[in-house]
């Protein structure tokens, strides 16, 4: 694998990322409303901040957010948003970037725990979550669940989108021994086509519970998506809610 660089995915689509984004993920505004609950009115960490998509509806409801990420480029765009220059974010690797303070919440949000490159930085990035939080304060993880079953020989190819004027596809080959998927998201609109690259270090579900109780964290509860529904064998993600002790 090429070295990580924390900047990369932002720079091949950080112009398109909003519309994009718009196309693919339809359960924002429950997001949100989830998030605002759970942070109980405290204050909230995302990390991997990006464009504000959660961030800037998060402030709206009254909640003082802060950011970390990788991408000078999403940060950009961010901050060119209304009220997104007034968001404190820090530029840097989301597993070891230190900010100060104490969270009510810490938010890792669409599957961005896959973007660090392997199991050590994963972990780091539960002790780093875990460092934020103050005491009953939560860590909010939201990933795809991995299915092998979908690669033949290793390749996959799925449409994600498909309209008159648009089609979005992702090609997508893995590793199941280093658990690592190279994917690229190819969006083809009026004549014009666009390439997303990603490379991702997929995990479980009971991988990642194993993280976050190296980190000194509980898992609180489990859900199938943003809406709260069941989490179960058919479940494609999950969003998962663990939890700092009060008296850690």
């Amino acid at each position: 694998m090429p070295e990580h660089d924390p900047s990369a995915y932002g720079r091949h689509i950080g112009p398109d990322y909003d519309a994009v984004t718009a196309k693919l993920v339809a359960d924002t505004a429950a997001a949100v409303d989830c998030l605002t609950e759970l942070a109980g009115g405290g204050p909230v960490l995302e990390m991997g901040i990006g464009t504000g998509r959660l961030a800037l509806p998060l402030v709206a409801r009254g909640l003082a957010v802060s950011g970390i990420d990788g991408s000078p480029d999403m940060i950009a765009a961010l901050h060119a948003k209304p009220g997104g220059a007034a968001i404190p974010v820090e530029i840097g690797d989301f597993s070891e970037v230190r900010v100060a303070g104490q969270f009510a919440l810490v938010v890792l949000a669409l599957n961005t725990i896959y973007a660090l490159p392997t199991q050590d930085a994963q972990v780091a990035c539960f002790a780093n979550a875990a460092a934020h939080l103050g005491p009953g304060g939560r860590f909010v993880l939201d990933a795809w669940v991995p299915d092998p079953a979908a690669f033949r020989n290793g390749n996959a190819l799925r449409p994600l989108a498909v309209d008159d004027e648009e089609v979005i596809l992702e090609a997508a080959e893995i590793d199941p021994v280093g658990q690592h998927m190279a994917s690229v998201k190819v969006r083809l609109r009026n004549g014009d086509v666009r390439l997303y690259p990603a490379n991702h270090r997929y995990a479980w579900p009971a991988e990642l519970d194993l993280m976050a109780r190296l980190a000194g964290l509980a898992l609180e509860c489990r859900w199938g998506g943003w809406e709260r529904q069941p989490f179960t064998a058919s479940s494609e993600r999950h969003v998962s809610v663990y939890q700092r002790p009060v008296d850690w």
